[in-house]
C-alpha cells in the first residue's frame, strides 16, 4: 500500500472540483489575453490588424455558415430527377 493514495471524490465533490478546475482554466486564459492586448496596443499598426481580424472573422464566419446550411442533395434523389427527366425527354420525342 502506499501513502500517497488519494480518496476518490463523490459526485458533489468532482462537480465542485469540476467548477473549481474550470473557473482557473478561464482566468489563465482571461489573463493571457490581457497580456496580448497590452502588446497590442503599443503597435503603430493596430487598426490594420484589427481590420484583417475582422475580414478574417467575417470570412470564418461565412464558410461556418455555408458548411452548416448547405446540404447536398441525397444521391437517390438526384438519380430519380435524372431518371425523370429522361422519361419526359423520351415521351416528347415520341
Amino acid at each position: 500500500m502506499t501513502g500517497s493514495a488519494q480518496p476518490q471524490p463523490d459526485g458533489g465533490d468532482r462537480a465542485v472540483l469540476l467548477v473549481a478546475g474550470l473557473a482557473e482554466l478561464a482566468v489563465s486564459t482571461i489573463g493571457s489575453a490581457v497580456g496580448g492586448l497590452r502588446g497590442l496596443l503599443g503597435r503603430s499598426d493596430t487598426t490594420d490588424m484589427l481590420r484583417e481580424a475582422e475580414q478574417d472573422l467575417r470570412a470564418r464566419g461565412r464558410l461556418a455558415l455555408d458548411r452548416c446550411a448547405h446540404v447536398p442533395p441525397a444521391h437517390l434523389e438526384v438519380l430519380a430527377q435524372h431518371v425523370n427527366a429522361r422519361r419526359s425527354a423520351g415521351a416528347d420525342d415520341a
